[in-house]
């Protein structure tokens, strides 16, 4: 009995401190890793590679997953590329196996894991931001080691009581039990990498034999797939697309793992007296991983398309999604929230060029409501449940300038209301040539960074001011010999200041786009992903 507790309260630190150390990595190298998957993630294959440093960095497919959904998503990356992403995550997750079998079993470091996990601890209690988060990495590394030590003091009899009589045999409806087996086992335990240091630690102590420890680990390749399946119920499109994806990958690879099993089972065996069974174990885990990137990748296309009408967009939105789902990344749920206002941002824009512009064509400005109006209040929900830490100032910036975006939407959103001063505009020379001008500029939107658009109206605010000015002082004194109207006066004043406070709203909102691109190290095209 006391074995067992052992046994499992070794599984419960070993989980525990697989938990505290991907959270700790992922939010220290967060913004990096999301900076590479985006600038670095151009092609399938690029998307393999990114994906599985990404992964093997923060020890946690399930994170890199969740990035790469909040990217497809916005329509920073298209589902071909992610996929590549999903495949290199399940190469990435093989990098646990590979620290278990090399540094757990060969060093050692159960003991050695005792005394730094005091010193990780008090690094973790005294104190706060770099050295803090450090100290949960070191207390994660120390507890995992830890963990893995209590499994193999609580397992070292269970060679005793599983013995080949209660198990499944090593033909094929052996092997398929034993799949079956670890694919419920992962499911319960709710990681991969836990699940396959259980069986580490069984081959380790003669429990299990290798070709059926091997049959086991296939199982915890697919049984890690229902986590995101789970987790997609209710999410958006592309979060339920890349769950689907990743399962029908996993399926790919398990029908690949099992003849290559049969076929290479005596040559795994010769392998496994040389350098160990576990070794041996892991070894064959990376490689019909690695061969399934292979038979997938040149089909990456045709198997997105596969995809898209396994589940197609019923709703035919024009809009970027929010998917409440990421809000448990902040950073993926910001870079979501920001291409939604850069979507808004091009909308309005727009609108407001076609108006101005020698067409006159107020339809678009006057179809902004309720549309992007609504879109902008599910916006404003979405921010308001990002929970910000406080030990990132950089998101923090990041965030505010977000805010402030919105806040200028939403005073060019009420300023459309106002059409009434284009005509006034329109009519007078004067004011003419700044609102074409104007319209000129935000027409070239889709050429040009919301941060461009917001330079151009920097540099043209003093000279529209001064123009302005002088037209102001010149209607007045044509008021005063009776050349205008007191009403025209007035009209073309509030019609002047009009425009004047648009410009200033766009110019607010190319500057606070610098301003997140910069605090979040973006480096993400501007546009949707073909």
């Amino acid at each position: 009995m006391s074995e067992t507790l052992t046994a499992l309260g070794g599984i419960g630190l070993f989980l525990l401190g697989m938990t505290i150390m991907t959270e700790a990595l992922r939010e220290a190298a967060g913004a990096k890793l999301r900076r590479l998957l985006g600038r670095f993630t151009t092609t399938p294959l690029r998307g393999v590679a990114s994906g599985a440093v990404t992964t093997a960095v923060v020890q946690s497919s399930s994170a890199t997953t969740v990035m790469t959904v909040g990217f497809v998503g916005a329509g920073l990356l298209s589902f071909p590329h992610a996929l590549g992403v999903i495949y290199g995550a399940n190469i990435g997750t093989t990098v646990t196996g590979w620290i278990v079998s090399l540094v757990g079993f060969k060093l050692k470091l159960g003991a050695v894991a005792m005394g730094l996990l005091f010193l990780s601890s008090l690094t973790l209690l005294l104190s706060q931001g770099h050295a803090a988060r450090i100290g949960r990495i070191g207390a994660g590394f120390c507890l995992l080691f830890i963990g893995l030590d209590m499994m193999q003091e609580g397992m070292s009899g269970a060679a005793d009581w599983i013995t080949p009589e209660r198990t499944p045999g090593t033909g094929l409806g052996g092997m398929l039990a034993m799949a079956a087996l670890g694919l419920a086992v992962t499911v319960v335990m709710q990681s991969s990498s836990a699940a396959v240091a259980v069986v580490l630690v069984l081959l380790g102590s003669g429990a299990l034999p290798l070709i059926q420890a091997a049959a086991a680990v296939i199982g915890m390749n697919l049984g890690t797939t229902f986590t995101a399946l789970i987790a997609a119920i209710g999410g958006s499109r592309p979060m339920q697309q890349t769950s689907i994806a990743n399962l029908l990958f996993n399926l790919g690879t398990m029908a690949i793992a099992f003849p290559l099993l049969l076929v290479i089972a005596a040559p795994l065996e010769a392998l496994a007296a040389r350098t160990g069974d576990d070794t041996a174990l892991v070894l064959f885990h990376t490689g019909f991983n690695l061969l399934g990137t292979l038979a997938f990748l040149p089909v990456t296309h045709r198997f997105a398309a596969l995809v898209a009408r396994l589940r197609p967009d019923l709703s035919k939105r024009l809009t970027p999604e929010l998917d409440r789902r990421l809000l448990s990344d902040e950073g993926a749920a910001m870079q979501s929230a920001h291409v939604v206002v850069t979507w808004a941002a091009r909308e309005i824009f727009s609108a407001y060029a076609q108006a101005l512009g020698p067409r006159r064509d107020l339809r678009r400005l006057s179809a902004l409501e309720p549309r992007v109006r609504l879109t902008l209040d599910d916006l404003k929900d979405y921010t308001a449940r990002i929970s910000m830490p406080r030990n990132k100032p950089a998101e923090a910036a990041a965030f505010a300038a977000l805010m402030h975006q919105v806040d200028h939407l939403g005073r060019l959103l009420e300023q459309a209301r106002r059409r009434d001063f284009i005509h006034v505009l329109e009519d007078d020379a004067v004011t003419r040539r700044p609102a074409r001008w104007f319209a000129a500029c935000l027409a070239s939107d889709r050429k040009l960074e919301l941060a461009q658009i917001g330079a151009r109206m920097s540099r043209m605010n003093e000279p529209v001011a001064h123009r302005f000015k002088r037209h102001r002082r010149g209607l007045l004194l044509g008021e005063h010999v009776g050349i205008y109207s007191v009403q025209n006066t007035f009209q073309a004043t509030d019609a002047m200041r009009w425009l004047r406070r648009i410009m200033h709203n766009v110019e607010r909102v190319g500057e606070y786009d610098r301003e997140v691109r910069d605090k979040l190290g973006q480096g993400l095209p501007t546009s949707p992903a073909a």
